[in-house]
């Protein structure tokens, strides 16, 4: 069977716009005679297909949005997405959802997908894959298509669209600042996540408070590694080597790490050891004890997204102008630090 070609795919291939492709399609005036026949003829060639599922005939919407989320085990973005629904489904308006599982080739093919007259926008966090090599044209190409974006959490300053964050830097700061009030002056910093924009903001919150409170961050106590496997082939016998008596962790999955190993040491937590995490999931909760996080209100951010999404999908402004919104974060305290 013939593999259908897209809009994008035939403008490549004839040298002409994605614009002309789908006018000379659709038998626009606007396009020349000849050039209806080649792109037809190619089109027909090629196996073109036009896609429209679900299309408004009235005014050439879907009403449907496109979520692309990178992680399907990370509670985080399983908070970010009810959020997502929430507001959509208030405006009227229906989700697809993909999980690009950190593959740059994957978040490339699903938007490629979508975008061909599927969804009206996007509301995306970047694949893992893509922040470690730095290639974004993909979010370029479908922009410059006139499909909007609005990016969450993993954002990249190269492509010009709405975005939606936390304080990722400022909580950081504000989480160690905690654990040195706390009593805390030996404080391990730990990461799995350091590939990612929203781990090296963290880590620079960390590096940033301990200099502010005149203490001297102990190189051996940080390990910053890019998976959750690194880090587990590091971590082995850091407690009983270093003896740190606070950690602060940039995600989950080292904080409940180093929760678990830190009891198996023999401290007791938080007389011994406090530890701070920068998630929270269900585990954060049901530990014993429970785990003191930062938490970075999912829900909150997938409703923000939308509507951002949903106005520049509805505007009839021209000259749209774009923004990143900051949404705070909120240290919550339970019985895994000290109370000030």
């Amino acid at each position: 069977m013939k593999s259908k070609a897209t809009l994008k795919q035939i403008a490549k291939e004839l040298g002409v716009s994605v614009s002309t492709v789908s006018k000379a399609l659709n038998g626009s005036p606007e396009i020349s005679e000849p050039t209806k026949q080649r792109v037809q003829e190619y089109a027909k060639l090629k196996n073109y297909k036009p896609n429209v599922i679900g299309l408004n005939l009235k005014n050439r919407r879907t009403k449907t949005i496109g979520v692309i989320i990178p992680n399907i085990l990370n509670s985080f973005f399983a908070k970010v997405f009810s959020g997502i629904e929430k507001v959509a489904d208030e405006k009227g308006y229906k989700v697809i959802t993909c999980i690009s599982n950190e593959s740059l080739e994957k978040e490339i093919n699903v938007m490629e997908m979508l975008s061909n007259g599927t969804i009206d926008g996007f509301i995306v966090s970047i694949a893992e894959e893509s922040q470690k090599l730095k290639k974004f044209d993909h979010f370029t190409s479908i922009l410059n298509e006139g499909t909007p974006i609005v990016m969450f959490d993993r954002i990249v300053d190269e492509v010009n669209c709405d975005k939606v964050i936390v304080d990722d830097l400022d909580s950081a700061v504000h989480a160690t600042e905690h654990l040195i009030k706390t009593g805390c002056k030996k404080i391990a910093l730990l990461s799995a996540i350091d590939n990612l924009s929203v781990g090296k903001l963290r880590a620079q919150g960390f590096y940033k408070a301990m200099e502010a409170n005149g203490l001297q961050v102990d190189e051996n106590l940080v390990i910053l590694t890019n998976t959750n496997e690194e880090f587990n082939s590091r971590i082995g016998g850091f407690f009983i080597k270093n003896k740190p008596d606070g950690v602060f962790a940039l995600d989950e999955h080292a904080s409940v790490t180093a929760m678990k190993l830190g009891i198996q040491n023999g401290y007791k937590i938080p007389k011994d050891l406090s530890i701070i995490g920068f998630a929270d999931g269900v585990w954060s909760r049901r530990m014993t004890p429970s785990l003191s996080t930062v938490s970075q209100h999912g829900p909150e951010i997938g409703e923000v997204a939308a509507q951002l999404l949903i106005d520049k999908l509805e505007s009839t402004e021209e000259n749209y102008v774009f923004t990143t919104t900051t949404v705070k974060t909120e240290l919550r305290q339970r019985d895994s630090t000290k109370r000030l």
